[in-house]
């Protein structure tokens, strides 16, 4: 059982909690994550990656994107509320050292995962390009908290609404062209975001990391739902990840399994929707 310390909502569907965690706290390296379920019996377990942590007051912190029922139902505890179940840290921790320039890609709710490890890469003596993007200036999530990170930083709006109008890859690319290229880059975010990403630095030749945490179902490797081909053999995104080389992620064939059980998604969340219409009615009468 976990106290919820703190929350806030970061956007319209993404919101921020800080969990009392002190164990967790201590352990946790970035680029690990939790389980959590918020129902012990029936709830379904969800992975989200450890967005920060302090030793000190004993929490953890989660940032979440509301997209179905279970993170619905996670958005609707308060501070003060205990969630039944929660497990960590999990996951292979990223390996962090002094590379030299390393370029930290983070799209839409991917910015909360990329935050420790930018942090990390930072205390490791890098010299750390933060490039941030989103569809517009209202999705921008830890914008102060990278900016005070990075040496140097790159916000991107899809609309223009906020920062640079584009996509993340444009500056990537004019990073990678430059005179010092980066010795690596780490993107985060949507799986056609990592996918672009790799691909505009494989011809420069920098090493690219991605982290493909949103296919993870179970978190222990026992259910098989987050298996991914990484240059030709089958690898499970839990146990052998979640941090994979970008250049040799099979990302169509990950994204068209992402896309296996949307009907069943739809159908699921009408019924909640649905359930939700007849308990209001109920409390009327």
């Amino acid at each position: 059982m976990s106290k919820i310390l703190h929350k806030k909502q970061l956007s319209q569907d993404v919101f921020l909690m800080r969990l009392e965690a002190p164990l967790i706290a201590e352990e946790r390296k970035a680029g690990q994550f939790i389980i959590l379920q918020t129902d012990e019996d029936l709830g379904e377990r969800i992975p989200l990656t450890i967005a920060d942590a302090d030793v000190n007051e004993g929490s953890i912190t989660i940032i979440f994107q509301v997209v179905g029922k279970s993170t619905k139902d996670l958005s609707q505890f308060n501070e003060g509320d205990n969630l039944p179940v929660l497990v960590g840290p999990l996951g292979t921790p990223t390996h962090i050292e002094n590379f030299g320039t390393v370029v930290c890609v983070g799209g839409g709710i991917g910015v909360a995962p990329l935050h420790p490890i930018a942090q990390s890469l930072k205390a490791a003596g890098n010299n750390v390009i933060i490039i941030i993007g989103a569809r517009n200036k209202e999705l921008i999530i830890l914008e102060e908290e990278m900016k005070s990170i990075a040496d140097e930083f790159i916000v991107c709006t899809d609309d223009g609404s906020y920062g640079r109008k584009g996509l993340v890859t444009e500056p990537l690319k004019e990073i990678c062209e430059r005179e010092n290229k980066p010795e690596m880059a780490i993107a985060i975010g949507p799986p056609i975001m990592m996918k672009f990403c790799s691909e505009t630095t494989r011809p420069y030749k920098v090493f690219t990391q991605v982290s493909l945490n949103t296919i993870m179902v179970d978190g222990t490797g026992m259910c098989g739902g987050c298996r991914v081909n990484v240059g030709g053999e089958v690898k499970f995104v839990c146990v052998d990840g979640p941090e994979f080389d970008g250049h040799k992620v099979d990302f169509d064939n990950m994204m068209s399994r992402l896309k296996s059980y949307k009907e069943f998604e739809k159908k699921k969340d009408h019924a909640c929707n649905m359930e939700a219409e007849i308990a209001k009615k109920e409390a009327v009468k």
